[in-house]
């Protein structure tokens, strides 16, 4: 990226700052009634020279101009200050994330306030099964001879498995099962369970009784995980108040993009391997082909471990020193709710 003069920077900070404000192409005359104290002609040949430069072009023959993703990628990257959350906006996150809750819904919360105070749409990644830690097993009776196993992680993450019985079980002896399994599983991370029951059965295949037997086929048939559905989207319709989205076909592309959410999810993974907030502007993320969408994310996780993600999805004129704070804050304020719960 060529170096820009101090008077360039100016003119580049001042247009994108106007077209974030007013989403208006913005002309030389705006920058030098509002900003500058030279000519519109002398502001001209600046913008001029930052579109051959590829900051700046023209949506259409108006003599204004809008900044292009490799302009918003230098404001981030060299221009922008970042505003702390305001007080107001810091209690709505706080408030909206219930401390006690289960994991599911302290997700779905983060989800729908993220949104409601940037006001764009928000994604959180559940964590993959494999980054818990076990805590406990129960068998809750169906009918058939079916039972419904219900894992519960150390953080919360709650996984469920119906199963059938291969030989007949009274309550009390499900009772057994789940405790003894709750202790033998206690602390394993979710990803070694399996290893776990295995080489309890093949150390203590001689000293097992039938009931600790079938406990630990009922255990290693309910350790067979498999993702649930791990994405929680809200505020998709903040979409339809940008104007850069007022054209059909755009928005459908965007909204195929939002659809594809194996896509996404392999997006925001690389934020958690990252582990730190990333910030992926126009084409540098899946949502290239909708146009103008910036995906602001960072990882969320407790004391032990990252465990997924959480982020905005909006138009690349979002207001990046008020969204980046916002996402930030509401994944610290999503690990304190974690680790008290």
């Amino acid at each position: 990226m060529e170096d820009l003069n101090e008077r360039a920077r100016s003119v580049l900070h001042a247009v994108i700052r106007e077209y974030i404000a007013t989403g208006g192409p913005v002309g030389s005359h705006q920058l030098a009634r509002s900003q500058f104290d030279v000519s519109s002609a002398t502001l001209r040949n600046v913008m001029a020279d930052l579109e051959a430069l590829g900051y700046l072009e023209k949506p259409h023959t108006s003599a204004g101009r809008v900044p292009t993703g490799r302009a918003y990628r230098f404001y981030v990257d060299s221009l922008m200050q970042l505003r702390q959350p305001l007080p107001r906006d810091r209690e709505l996150i706080q408030r909206g994330i219930p401390t006690g809750a289960g994991l599911e819904e302290s997700l779905q919360e983060a989800s729908r306030v993220l949104a409601f105070v940037t006001k764009h749409a928000c994604v959180v990644v559940a964590p993959r099964p494999s980054a818990g830690v076990f805590h406990r097993i129960e068998f809750v009776r169906l009918r058939d001879n079916r039972v419904l196993a219900i894992l519960v992680g150390r953080d919360g993450q709650v996984l469920n498995k119906p199963l059938s019985l291969d030989v007949q079980m009274s309550e009390a002896e499900l009772v057994r099962a789940s405790n003894y399994l709750s202790e033998l599983l206690h602390e394993v991370p979710f990803e070694g369970l399996r290893e776990r029951i295995q080489a309890e059965q093949a150390q203590e295949q001689a000293l097992l009784d039938q009931l600790q037997a079938q406990a630990l086929r009922l255990g290693y048939a309910a350790t067979e995980l498999h993702a649930p559905e791990r994405i929680h989207i809200e505020g998709t319709g903040s979409f339809l108040e940008a104007p850069e989205f007022a054209d059909v076909e755009r928005m459908r592309s965007l909204f195929r993009a939002l659809d594809e959410k194996s896509k996404l999810v392999a997006l925001l993974d690389r934020v958690e391997q990252g582990g730190a907030m990333q910030i992926f502007i126009g084409n540098e993320s899946e949502f290239s082909s909708a146009g103008d969408v910036t995906v602001v994310a960072s990882p969320y996780g407790n004391e032990d471990r990252t465990l997924g993600t959480l982020g905005v999805i909006g138009p690349t004129r979002m207001n990046y020193s008020r969204v980046i704070p916002l996402v930030q804050f509401t994944a610290q304020t999503l690990r304190q709710v974690l680790e008290q719960g």
